[in-house]
């Protein structure tokens, strides 16, 4: 198949770059006009087209004699809220091309294209053994600029160790955040790990070299993403149930605190009551003189809330 030059007059979404007989065709926020470019061009599959401007498509691989289509998502960190959420990058390999097709996010892939059209070295470096090998560059950059936002989940899971153990803090909303973000994480890497496992003999025909090696190592870095994720969601499934035992045993003495000072209380107005109705007292107390308060509030006050504390005591209530 030829390569088919592109105007950037006519579309402005798309650039590409050529090397060594292979082109790199690079469209960011695609359009109804660079989808009706590529039919026209490169006569690929309508349904596969159409998927290109969907944002709801789950990872695959369609397999044609001429050439391959994925869809595959990759993480954005959102800095501010602290959780990641997945973009989507549409691919067309063949032997000629590699046609990448996403909404601009992935700065590391924006990065990677500009490097190709600006350093000639670059450029003969990442195109020297085809469009297999060109696609497993820049799918191993992706993937590598995956383990910072993994640093920053596990620095996170560790800091949420102490909150759990303080006393002083709250860490039900940080588990809670960090969850969420956890299962987008699984939600992105486990579909990428089958993906990548399907593909190490699909991509073959399209490279210059053996890529068994290349692909095998982009296998063991997905699987230690897969394993680490893993591992962070039990983690905090952990430290879920700990804030939960924790903030449980806290409230109970809490309400048990309150509950004894209730109980005491009770006996204490019921007394300061009955001494304080206009008529005569029991014991022959004068009402309003000293001796009745310093009867009532000194003397049989304190020896009510001494026995009812005896009492508690020895059920070991307190």
């Amino acid at each position: 198949m030829a390569i088919h030059p592109v105007s950037r007059k006519e579309h402005p979404n798309i650039e590409s770059v050529t090397c060594n007989g292979l082109q790199w065709v690079n469209i960011e926020r695609p359009t109804m006009p660079d989808i009706e470019y590529l039919a026209q061009n490169y006569h690929f599959h309508k349904l596969d087209l159409d998927d290109c401007l969907s944002h709801t498509q789950l990872p695959k691989i369609d397999e044609y004699q001429n050439y391959l289509f994925l869809v595959l998502h990759f993480q954005i960190f959102n800095e501010a809220t602290r959780v990641s959420r997945h973009t989507q990058v549409s691919v067309f390999i063949s032997k000629k091309y590699l046609i990448s097709v996403h909404s601009g996010d992935l700065k590391l892939l924006t990065r990677l294209f500009k490097e190709c059209q600006s350093n000639e070295g670059a450029r003969r470096d990442y195109f020297k053994n085809g469009a297999g090998y060109l696609f497993y560059r820049i799918l191993d950059g992706l993937i590598d600029d995956y383990f910072p936002i993994l640093d920053k989940i596990m620095g996170r899971v560790e800091d949420i160790e102490n909150k759990v153990f303080d006393e002083n803090t709250v860490a039900s909303r940080e588990i809670s955040l960090l969850r969420r973000d956890i299962i987008t994480q699984r939600r992105i890497a486990i579909p990428m790990r089958a993906l990548i496992n399907e593909l190490t003999n699909k991509i073959q025909r399209f490279a210059k070299v053996d890529m068994s090696v290349h692909w095998g190592d982009l296998v063991d870095h997905v699987n230690k993403i897969c394993s680490t994720l893993d591992e962070c969601k039990e983690i905090i499934e952990v430290y879920k149930d700990t804030d939960y035992v924790l903030s449980s045993e806290r409230l109970n003495l809490i309400m048990r605190t309150l509950t004894i000072i209730s109980t005491i209380m009770l006996p204490l107005i019921v007394l300061s009551g009955l001494w304080s109705m206009n008529i005569p007292l029991p014991f022959g107390a004068d009402p309003g003189g000293n001796h009745s308060f310093f009867f009532i509030m000194v003397v049989l006050l304190l020896v009510v809330v001494g026995a009812m504390l005896y009492v508690f005591y020895r059920k070991r209530w307190i």
